[in-house]
């Protein structure tokens, strides 16, 4: 259940609302002027849209790896990362 509250009730009420969004895991949509600017959310509900994120956006890039490399075969692509790593080795014996 999502609630919504302006920053100065928000400041009366702090630890009321602070207890709602961690022990009940009851995000709140902070409003200034009626106009939402931000969401407190629990650091467990932090965390979950986080890791959904980095997993939407670690699929894209393989996908455009995938489109980029769809010309090689795999052995070509092997060799590249293999000449590239051999690359940074060296890079870092100098």
């Amino acid at each position: 259940m999502l609630k919504t509250v302006g920053v100065t009730e928000l400041q009366r009420q702090f630890r009321s609302i602070f207890e709602e969004v961690v022990v009940g895991n009851i995000p709140y949509v902070l409003t200034r002027g009626s106009k939402p600017e931000a969401v407190l959310v629990s650091y467990e509900e932090f965390m979950r849209l986080q890791e959904q994120d980095f997993a939407r956006r670690f699929d894209h890039l393989v996908q455009r790896m995938t489109e980029k490399n769809a010309a090689y075969t795999e052995d070509e692509v092997m060799n590249e990362v293999k000449a590239a790593i051999q690359e940074v080795r060296e890079q870092y014996r100098e």
